[in-house]
């Protein structure tokens, strides 16, 4: 479209302003040749390249020079197609890269500069010719920045969708470590105080008959471990139904720690679990995450040691603190065998949760039956500075 334009203005104009007319005006023009068939073709031959600007910008404006040189050397009139070299030559500089624009620029330069020489015609001064030159410095300016705008919104585009693909892999990342975190907590929850449950259920049911005083024991000590299980399942299940600051008000509130122990030790003397804790070294302030660690390595260990040490067995749980490391351990003195079956099951979800826990912080765990007959599953926790 552009192309046309240029083409059928440049050749009207070439048409109706001829020597004749120039110097009937008032311009003096020396050596310029009349309008022709030949001129008019070459007008046009210089103004059709604009076609193809955006696809081959600097083949175009070469394509362009030959025609225009052609009308300079041989008198013509030029009509508009400096008007052509000059949209060729910005298109060279706003689609090409800096060495190829700049030889763009320097084409245009020795072309024009080489015509005026050589060109019988002369018009005007020779500071017309420098303000030509300007002007053609100033479009191949404005093409290259118009380029480099280009180049930076491209680039801030690029970034801002970077920066949303790490955005929503990082909020992805969250929720899986957040759903493994609240799954581990579900699991131990659950698991222990159902297993508490059961083997008091399991206890109540033997003496139903003989001694109904112990059943009704055995039946409270139930009802308080099923209360203290929904209290802790609904203070998990309700950092999902908060927004983001009760969610962080939840994260903050007190959980379960090594201070906790004496009470789980008591609870797990009441369920039938001869229980005796062993607190060794200089207690330190624990960080958070590791105090919440140990106690549920504690609580785990002692639930499988509910579940499979068999009647008559007996745990000890020792927490010793070291300069450099927190030692936790939890043995019994019953059948090993069975209770390495379960928890070296690839389903079981309280090993896959205690070995989570423990590498978090960098730890070493060591589970498996004991020399002398029984279980032991024990961790190291290293404690960064002394605490």
């Amino acid at each position: 479209m552009l192309a046309g334009v240029v083409a059928v203005a440049s050749v009207a104009l070439y048409a109706l302003y001829g020597p004749d007319r120039l110097q009937a005006e008032g311009i003096p023009v020396e050596g310029m040749r009349h309008p022709d068939v030949f001129g008019a073709l070459l007008l046009v031959a210089a103004s059709a390249p604009v076609a193809v600007r955006r696809r081959w910008p600097l083949s175009a404006l070469c394509a362009g020079l030959v025609p225009e040189t052609l009308l300079n050397g041989l008198g013509y009139g030029t009509g508009m197609s400096s008007l052509a070299g000059i949209v060729l030559l910005y298109s060279v500089a706003s689609y090409r890269g800096l060495a190829i624009a700049l030889a763009g620029l320097l084409l245009s330069l020795v072309t024009y500069l080489a015509g005026a020489v050589s060109s019988p015609v002369r018009v005007g001064s020779a500071s017309e010719y420098v303000v030509t030159a300007v002007v053609l410095v100033a479009v191949w300016g404005a093409g290259r920045s118009l380029r480099l705008r280009r180049a930076y919104l491209e680039e801030l585009k690029d970034r801002a969708a970077r920066l949303e693909r790490a955005h929503a892999a990082d909020t992805r990342a969250a929720r899986a470590e957040e759903r493994s975190r609240i799954a581990r907590e579900l699991h131990d929850v659950v698991a222990h105080h159902v297993s508490v449950m059961t083997v008091q259920a399991a206890a109540a049911r033997r003496v139903l008959a003989s001694d109904p005083d112990l059943a009704r024991e055995a039946l409270s000590a139930i009802e308080h471990t099923g209360r203290l299980a929904m209290t802790e399942m609904r203070n998990i299940v309700g950092v999902l139904r908060t927004d983001t600051r009760a969610d962080a008000r939840a994260e903050l509130g007190p959980q379960p720690g090594v201070r906790d122990l004496p009470s789980l030790v008591e609870q797990m003397r009441e369920a039938g679990l001869p229980t005796r804790l062993r607190v060794e070294g200089e207690p330190v302030v624990l960080p958070a995450g590791v105090d919440l660690a140990a106690y549920r390595l504690v609580q785990e260990g002692l639930t499988n040691s509910l579940r499979h040490a068999g009647a008559g067995a007996e745990a000890v749980v020792t927490i010793r603190y070291e300069p450099y490391e927190l030692d936790v351990r939890v043995e019994d003195d019953g059948k090993g065998a069975a209770q390495e079956m379960e928890l070296s099951s690839p389903s079981g979800h309280g090993l896959v949760g205690i070995r989570e826990r423990v590498a978090l912080y960098g730890g070493i765990l060591n589970i498996g039956p004991l020399p002398g007959g029984g279980f032991e599953v024990r961790a190291r926790l290293p404690l960064k500075d002394g605490q």
